[in-house]
């Protein structure tokens, strides 16, 4: 597993991540702590370092961090734990007002996320969404906090249009606050959209791109068909409308491209991202062992540049 340094700072990732949003996900393997123990291992037995949560994923909310958090006993110098905040969690950070940005809120997240994670740390602390009712400026001035007060040792953004991560980046260097090193956006084959302008804006600040649904959640793993029914329990058996508008003439062309060059979709639509240059890491998804060995062995695959002029021609940058 490659190894690769976030937004030109000290914090060393793995090139494929684990998203952690199924721990706790009712129906399926990682729902209970015996399935996410099996997650978890099988992840750092393959040399994936990076896990990705939040403080809102799990049902009831805060389930997800719990279970990683008890996954990872024992092997926590393993792990890089990436948690975000700033979505609603009804009340189980406490009241928040309204205000999921402001100073009093991300101390009070961050000590819950804490507490659940059964840590002393958080590797990388992340805005989830922004708050449009508390200025940037003190929400990372609260996050600074943080890292001065050793809870936290990086910050990182999440969905920001490329204005405001630029205004996030040079308010963080304006007020010598410590600044994002990582921005997650959702980024696949099939959603290249932050091509245009946010990725252009994290290159010049150094900023590294954390891709999530990389697999389209679910329409680039191969396992759908047009006019075919999700399997019972698969994340897209809740969206038949995400089913029934797939673009599936570019996903059967991508299926070629992975058969003629003998490796599956996953491979494809993983190694691809990983070839990004300004991609840090993939925030890849699973619920079973076996989906995360082949997420992580995805980043051996490397495109050539003829590879990737012929999935531009699938697949045109900077498109949906």
């Amino acid at each position: 597993m490659e190894l690769r340094h976030l937004g030109g700072s000290g914090l060393v990732v793995s090139a494929v991540g684990l998203g952690c949003n199924n721990l706790g996900r009712p129906g399926t393997a990682a729902e209970s702590l015996g399935g996410s123990r099996e997650l978890v291992s099988a992840a750092l037995d393959a040399g994936i370092t990076l896990f990705d949560v939040a403080d809102v994923y799990g049902a009831p909310r805060g389930r997800s961090e719990e279970l990683l958090g008890h996954a990872l006993a024992g092997r926590r110098d393993q792990a890089v734990i990436a948690t975000k905040f700033g979505l609603d969690m009804n009340g189980a950070n406490g009241p928040d007002f309204g205000a999921r940005g402001s100073r009093r809120y991300v101390r009070r997240a961050a000590e819950q996320s804490l507490r659940r994670l059964g840590t002393d740390w958080i590797d990388l602390y992340q805005l989830h969404r922004p708050d449009p009712g508390t200025p940037l400026a003190e929400t990372l001035g609260a996050l600074d906090d943080l890292v001065r007060d050793g809870l936290v040792r990086y910050t990182g953004v999440c969905n920001l249009p490329a204005w405001q991560l630029a205004d996030a980046v040079w308010t963080a260097r304006t007020d010598r606050k410590d600044r994002p090193v990582a921005a997650q956006h959702h980024y696949s084959l099939l959603e290249r959209e932050v091509e245009r302008e946010t990725i252009p804006a994290a290159t010049n600040f150094n900023v590294s791109v954390l891709p999530y649904f990389p697999l389209a959640n679910g329409l680039l793993t191969g396992k759908y068909s047009q006019g075919g029914a999700a399997p019972a329990g698969s994340r897209l058996a809740s969206r038949p409308r995400l089913l029934a508008d797939a673009p599936w003439a570019r996903i059967e062309q991508l299926r070629v491209f992975a058969d003629e060059r003998d490796i599956s979709m996953a491979t494809l639509s993983i190694g691809w991202l990983t070839s990004r240059p300004a991609v840090g890491s993939v925030i890849a998804g699973a619920t079973t062992p076996d989906q995360v060995e082949e997420n992580a062995g995805a980043a051996a695959w490397h495109p050539t540049p003829e590879d990737l002029a012929v999935i531009d021609d699938i697949c045109p940058p900077g498109r949906r």
